[in-house]
């Protein structure tokens, strides 16, 4: 090109740098980028012997480019740590020495180099006081890594600390996104003392907040998510309806607004929770998970039609690891109603699939293998293996850590033990650990009400009818206070039994009729088939021939689609997986004709 662009002085030494540059981006933003040669431009720079700051940017670039694009984690290493050593030297150059501190502890964790990484973003956070964005940035970046190590404690101290520092800095909009972090690693931690002052707090400060409406619009959906999980988590699905409510608003509020590129004035406000396509999802997802404990299983079917989808073709452009986690909790929410509502063999195909998803990430297995064994427990349950359905359930209790999940296996397993009728002993000691009148171990209402059944069902199988009549309307008292539909319609359709063993056929009926009827709305197929047989020899006992007839028609119908779907469940490959009880998801329990996609399963 001519020499007149030069300018002379210190542009014109510069030109070659300035040339270099601009080839290795254009190789770069090629479409795909052609990173060798972007790597050459760049290495081209540092045999010149190019001033402090030119070389410390030039090996940040180069270990970006390495990092992103390659598998050469050595070398982008090294010039990582040659960025953030010269860059430290250097007065005033805020972005190279921090993004280098940022990506480098990044590719220490991915090393499993944890202890490596923590300094080095202390040390970063502790010089970046004067640099807001940066400053929030990395403490959101070490609390992070402190959460993926369990270390929840200091996770919630940083984020206290960066809450401050916003404060001061004048970003309320800051201050909140790490109030409400903090807010969710509380409950993750139980602890609800302090949850609900911090909660209260964030409501204040982003009901006050005037800023760009997409922003303040997130911070809701945030909020909201909290709100309506922490009711979730308490087994409270009435009262959690106008949380709901307000979320699915707030979500499509901002799906009618416009992504304005204004950027904020305050650099400390530089920060965004989720893309405005994840929060959709995440809606999606606790509507599904609020249908499911509501028991409105065809809402959480539609509901989870359309997240799955939306995650297809998001999956398809972004390999954000929190999609593949919204996918996992989505199955596994859909595979339990499956299973309720007569459709064990999808439900198995589905199991398959969240293996698959497991075998891609070993922090998803992780995170997730108490949840599979438990659903497989589920699984063996409704084929009736219960010796396999007790090793799943065993498994899973070793696993867990989760209170919540702990007390649902274990109401689970008690049903094992009722149902194989000689394991009392075992029965004892579990009824003991959840007993609902006395220390029950988590303030979920909708598993207490669950052990005030299991308790009732034991009672009943023993023959002490009025202690389980006691047991069973407790559990009415309780689901019918928050809407627990499927622990309504057991409780009624086992109190019709008991009435029907006891001779009192007309308060059988009472119980009986409404409980069908419920069954028939969720729609729960053993309780179908349960309340069928019971109307059938009811209308037989007091002589109405037809209404017998009628009814005997309608078990025998539950009975044969029950019968199909097991014979087709326990053919498939999958089932199989029913003895897998250690280590990493098998891969030999794949279906014969590829892999089935989650768009499969739905069609």
């Amino acid at each position: 090109p001519g020499s007149g662009s030069g300018g002379g002085g210190a542009a014109g030494g510069e030109s070659w740098y300035l040339a270099l540059l601009g080839l290795a981006e254009h190789f770069r933003t090629s479409s795909p980028p052609k990173v060798r040669l972007c790597v050459h431009c760049l290495q081209a720079v540092l045999p010149r012997k190019p001033p402090a700051r030119m070389e410390a940017r030039t090996h940040l670039q180069l270990g970006s480019v390495l990092y992103h694009h390659t598998r050469n984690g050595d070398q982008a290493r090294g010039h990582l740590e040659k960025a953030w050593l010269i860059s430290q030297q250097i007065p005033q150059f805020e972005d190279v020495k921090f993004e280098a501190a940022s990506l480098l502890s990044e590719l220490y964790c991915q090393e499993n180099s944890v202890d490596t990484a923590k300094p080095l973003l202390r040390k970063a956070i502790q010089i970046s006081q004067q640099t807001p964005y940066w400053h929030c940035r990395l403490l959101f970046q070490l609390a992070q890594l402190h959460t993926l190590e369990k270390d929840l404690v200091s996770a919630c101290d940083l984020l206290g600390v960066g809450a401050e520092y916003a404060r001061v800095v004048g970003s309320e909009y800051t201050r909140a996104l790490f109030l409400l972090s903090k807010g969710m690693l509380l409950l993750m931690e139980r602890k609800l003392q302090e949850v609900h002052p911090l909660l209260t707090l964030c409501g204040q400060i982003v009901e006050n907040w005037q800023g760009n409406p997409i922003q303040k619009e997130s911070l809701r959906v945030f909020f909201l998510v909290l709100q309506v999980t922490h009711y979730l988590d308490a087994g409270q699905v009435k009262s959690v309806k106008p949380c709901l409510k307000q979320l699915q608003q707030c979500i499509q509020t901002i799906s009618t607004l416009h992504d304005d590129e204004i950027l904020p004035s305050n650099p400390a406000d530089l920060f965004h929770w989720l893309p405005k396509e994840h929060m959709c999802v995440l809606v999606y997802l606790v509507t599904v998970m609020h249908s499911m404990q509501a028991g409105y299983l065809e809402k959480a079917q539609k509901y989870t039609d359309k997240a799955l989808m939306q995650l297809e073709k998001l999956k398809m452009l972004d390999c954000s690891p929190i999609l593949s986690s919204f996918q996992v909790i989505l199955l596994e929410h859909i595979i339990m109603c499956r299973l309720v509502t007569g459709h064990k063999a999808t439900a198995l195909q589905e199991i398959s699939q969240v293996c698959q998803l497991c075998q891609q990430s070993p922090r998803l297995f992780s995170n997730h293998a108490a949840q599979l064994h438990t659903l497989l427990g589920l699984y063996c349950i409704s084929v009736n293996c219960m010796d396999n359905a007790e090793a799943q359930f065993t498994t899973a209790l070793r696993l867990t850590t989760h209170q919540e999940l702990w007390a649902f296996i274990v109401t689970n397993l008690a049903s094992v033990y009722i149902r194989e009728g000689n394991r009392h002993q075992e029965l004892y000691s579990l009824l003991e650990r959840i007993n609902p009148d006395h220390n029950f171990p988590v303030s979920s209402h909708c598993l207490r009400a669950a052990a005030f059944y299991i308790r009732g069902l034991f009672s009943f199988f023993q023959g002490r009818y009025n202690e389980a009549k006691r047991f069973l309307r407790e559990t009415l008292k309780m689901s019918n206070a928050e809407d627990l539909n499927r622990l309504t319609a057991c409780s009624l359709v086992l109190l019709g039994h008991i009435f029907y063993v006891l001779g009192n056929h007309r308060e059988s009926n009472n119980m009986v009729v409404p409980a069908m009827q419920l069954a028939s709305k969720i729609p729960d197929m053993s309780v179908q088939l349960w309340s069928s047989a019971l109307l059938r020899d009811l209308n037989k006992a007091c002589g109405n021939a037809m209404d017998a007839h009628e009814a005997a028609q309608m078990h025998q119908n539950f009975s044969q689609q029950l019968l199909q779907d097991h014979i087709e469940a326990c053919s498939l490959p999958e089932h199989n997986l029913i003895t897998w009880t250690d280590g990493p998801p098998p891969v030999q329990f794949q279906a014969q004709n590829g892999p089935t996609t989650s768009l499969a399963s739905l069609l």
